[in-house]
């Protein structure tokens, strides 16, 4: 019998995670580094202890909000390989309060029990946020959108291509940017037509359910650091936290590099991929921004709101992953997450505070009252790579010039924009090319 293949993994984020797994499922011997403590990469969680926020409880504290749709089909099949499936809640029907400041009627984007595109057809023609012209302005867009042919649409962007099919400034806030935003981690105008039409088609204009919302009912890091340390250890994966890798050296063992990719571009010899050098640099970051607040009574009703008309983008009630609810139940944690947030990015955290409370107020009559127990805020500069228009042009392929190394990470030539599901399948196909690539030779990169 033949001794298993070795193979490294470098990064123990989700593109690694599902990299180290499907090797070793596949019969490869599988050591993985990570640098960190921990696994899980950006979607990961630490602990406010009850010394900081004087809350009387330590806080799980996801270090951003993060949702899934029901058509992100390699990151759900990640949760079930994981066991964490049940550690998640997925929307029988999408479902997405929407709240104006100073507005008392909420509206929806929910889809209805019917065939696409008539499945948000009722939502659309509802929604109260834009005219009746803009709405039916907005149908005829999207039906445009669903034939936009996403491989020559890269050079374009979004907000362009949305001029040309008729929505205004209006329309682009207050329904394009609403999704655009959440998912692609920037605004229309900034954005690759091609990730755009990805993310509408997919989950929007494809299956009737694709867009339903799901997210993790238990701190993030349950699920994609300790369930995925469980079931790398129990896969006889070597797992080595805090493990720094500065270089590499091919000595029979194959590669996945699952790292950001800067540090791609250092680790790899500039022959490895048929891109200008620099390319880490062009392809760029654009930031996330969470404010978290613990209020002294509970202001939102539901799982979820999202703002139009306001600084608040989406609020999220995270009272009982974070823990808080089993020691205050008459508290409410909510977490504000600001996307593409170049500009509060840069802010101190006592001004971006000044400015949200009261936007969460207005946004929340219920708020107006209620005394807030603690507020902080989280920040990740490089959240995702910045996907603007031409982005692909800088997004290297999983497979290199050098024999054995592939690449990983939701920045690659996945067709998805920087997600949960992008990192994933990024690592499932840096997974594939090994299992069909030759044993390389022993080489210093």
């Amino acid at each position: 019998m033949s001794a298993a293949r070795p193979v490294t993994v470098v990064g123990g984020g989700l593109a690694g995670i599902s990299a180290a797994l499907r090797l070793a499922d596949d019969g490869f011997e599988v050591v993985l580094h990570e640098a960190r403590p921990r696994l899980g990469g950006l979607a990961g969680s630490f602990v406010r202890s009850a010394e900081t926020s004087g809350l009387g409880v330590d806080l799980q504290v996801d270090t951003g909000q993060h949702v899934f749709m029901r058509c992100c089909s390699a990151y759900r099949g990640l949760l079930r390989r994981l066991g964490a499936e049940g550690d998640t809640h997925l929307q029988r029907r999408l479902d997405v309060p929407v709240r104006r400041p100073g507005v008392a009627r909420t509206s929806h984007v929910r889809r209805a029990a019917l065939p696409v595109p008539l499945h948000l057809a009722r939502s659309l023609l509802g929604y109260a946020p834009l005219t009746l012209a803009e709405r039916l302005a907005a149908a005829r867009a999207a039906l445009a959108l669903g034939r936009v042919e996403r491989s020559a649409a890269d050079g374009t962007s979004f907000g362009a291509w949305l001029a040309a099919h008729g929505q205004g400034s209006r329309a682009v806030e207050a329904l394009w940017d609403l999704v655009g935003v959440a998912t692609l981690n920037a605004r229309a105008d900034d954005a690759s037509l091609a990730l755009a039409a990805t993310v509408f088609q997919t989950g929007l204009l494809g299956e009737p359910g694709g867009a339903d919302l799901g997210w993790a009912r238990v701190p993030l890091g349950r699920i994609h650091g300790d369930a995925a340390l469980a079931a790398l250890r129990t896969a006889g994966v070597d797992v080595r936290l805090g493990s720094r890798v500065a270089s590499l050296e091919l000595d029979g063992r194959a590669v996945v590099l699952a790292v950001p990719p800067a540090a791609a571009e250092r680790l790899l010899p500039p022959s490895a991929l048929d891109l200008r050098p620099g390319w880490a640099g062009r392809l760029g970051a654009s930031p996330i921004v969470n404010v978290h607040v613990v209020l002294d009574r509970r202001v939102l009703d539901g799982e979820l709101v999202a703002g139009v008309g306001t600084p608040v983008q989406f609020v999220f009630d995270r009272s009982g992953q974070s823990g808080l609810r089993a020691h205050s139940p008459d508290a409410q944690y909510l977490a504000v997450s600001l996307s593409a947030a170049d500009r509060e990015v840069r802010l101190p955290s006592a001004e971006l505070l000044a400015r949200m409370v009261p936007a969460l107020r207005e946004l929340l009559p219920a708020a107006r009252g209620a005394g807030v127990l603690d507020a902080f805020v989280t920040r990740e500069p490089q959240a995702t790579f910045r996907p603007a228009p031409g982005s692909a042009a800088d997004r290297p392929p999983a497979a290199t010039s050098v024999p054995g190394v592939v690449l990983a990470g939701a920045w690659t030539a996945t067709g998805w924009p920087a997600t949960m599901e992008g990192a994933v399948r990024s690592g499932l196909e840096a997974a594939r090319l090994l299992a069909h690539a030759p044993t390389p030779e022993r080489t210093a990169l």
